[in-house]
């Protein structure tokens, strides 16, 4: 389903040699499968989910989804593929403080043009799948950290897509609703056949995924 082939990322900022972030990547991820990718702080993690995201570039090397390739295509167009194929939860919740949660998390499906009644809909049943049917019309500041992040997990699964990128979306819950959160993903991920690739420090987090990748010197390894 996604394919990444031979992905290299460099940087120079002019005042030394390049920095090679990534290192002739190989990765492949089938329909619903769930995979985690291990590594120490700076290692390249972020970097290399927002290439397969398509929300960054490579300096060489190719992202396919479906065998088309991502980065050949127009920026309006990967933000087209974005919106149908991905969905993403982040650290961070990033939701829009002047909104409410339905709204919030119908917001993907406004942006593709769908009607605003049937996006409401499906905000409102993936919000009731999170746990937060009683919720619907608080907005960010009116919940807890848990809710929040809830709330964005909804907002990346409502239009059903082929992947979610999750970026360490635990790291910033404690215990208790760290290991809600990660249960609502995994089983949301299945309930919905959608695929996972989750970037986090926690080893146990890991272990529960099916296929596990450690990331260091720009190198990534299958465990």
């Amino acid at each position: 389903m996604l394919q990444a082939k031979n992905i290299a990322k460099d940087y120079n900022d002019g005042a030394r040699d390049d920095l090679h972030v990534l290192r002739d990547i190989t990765f492949n991820l089938d329909k619903a499968e769930t995979s985690a990718i291990i590594g120490t702080s700076g290692s390249g993690k972020t970097t290399l989910l927002n290439i397969l995201g398509g929300l960054d570039t490579p300096s060489s090397g190719h992202v396919l989804l479906n065998g088309l390739d991502v980065h050949k295509l127009s920026e309006k167009k990967r933000c087209t593929i974005r919106n149908k194929y991905f969905g993403f939860i982040y650290q961070f919740h990033h939701l829009l403080p002047e909104f409410t949660a339905v709204e919030n998390v119908a917001m993907p499906l406004l942006i593709r043009g769908g009607s605003v009644e049937q996006a409401k809909q499906s905000a409102e049943k993936v919000l009731d799948d999170v746990g937060l049917k009683h919720r619907l019309h608080h907005k960010p500041s009116e919940l807890s950290g848990g809710e929040r992040q809830r709330a964005a997990i909804a907002r990346a699964l409502v239009h059903r897509p082929d992947c979610i990128f999750a970026d360490e979306p635990t790291g910033n819950l404690d215990r208790k609703n760290a290991e809600h959160a990660i249960d609502l993903i995994v089983n949301l991920n299945k309930e919905y056949n959608t695929s996972l690739i989750i970037v986090t420090h926690d080893h146990d987090i890991a272990e529960r995924m099916d296929t596990i990748y450690t990331l260091e010197d720009g190198v990534l390894s299958k465990v």
